[in-house]
């Protein structure tokens, strides 16, 4: 299942190394957000969840007026025609400006489409169609949302008794558990 937060990168997309600022203007996270959703409905796709490190509000959606986070990545999930598709940006510098450039790109696409070329669309959408969306940092530790500090370490290390190379773990399964860890961490009360 896929995590509005923290961010669910998709697997096998590489990473912006040096993200620009934008061009975009102004606009706050909630603004972008829904115009992205906006996008989504016109383009007939359904249960989009896009995934951020801004904290939720009760409904789901992104805080717009909380601290930026360090890593302003932003991927958003949604089934069009019954696939699932995913869209990741961290090119810009700022979230808002990254869930904008999404939705441009979404708005770009279904212009294809209307002027009379959709076969196009078909062969774009073939690019992002979703990988198995990657586990929770949660899923990999197998703790519960709002674990403490102590709990997510002590699952680290049963984990990490299994995962770790010398003790017959499958590559990349430390590499999963530190991640999941630092990143549960970093969000610990």
């Amino acid at each position: 299942m896929t995590e509005a937060y923290p961010l669910q990168w998709p697997h096998g997309r590489p990473r912006a190394s040096n993200p620009e600022r934008s061009r975009f203007g102004s606009r706050s996270v909630d603004a972008a957000t829904k115009e992205l959703f906006s996008e989504i409905r016109r383009l007939g796709a359904g249960t989009p969840v896009l995934s951020t490190n801004i904290k939720l509000r009760l409904d789901g959606l992104p805080y717009s007026n909380q601290s930026p986070p360090a890593d302003k990545g932003v991927a958003v999930y949604f089934t069009h025609k019954k696939q699932s598709m995913c869209f990741a940006c961290d090119r810009w510098d700022r979230v808002q400006d990254n869930i904008y450039a999404i939705a441009m790109t979404i708005g770009a696409l279904r212009g294809i489409e209307r002027w009379g070329s959709g076969s196009m669309v078909e062969q774009a959408f073939t690019g992002f169609v979703a990988l198995p969306a990657p586990k929770s940092p949660y899923e990999i530790l197998g703790v519960q949302r709002g674990a403490s500090a102590d709990e997510i370490d002590t699952a680290y290390r049963q984990k990490a008794k299994s995962a770790h190379p010398d003790k017959g773990g499958a590559p990349g399964a430390m590499e999963e558990l530190n991640r999941a860890r630092a990143t549960l961490k970093a969000t610990a009360a």
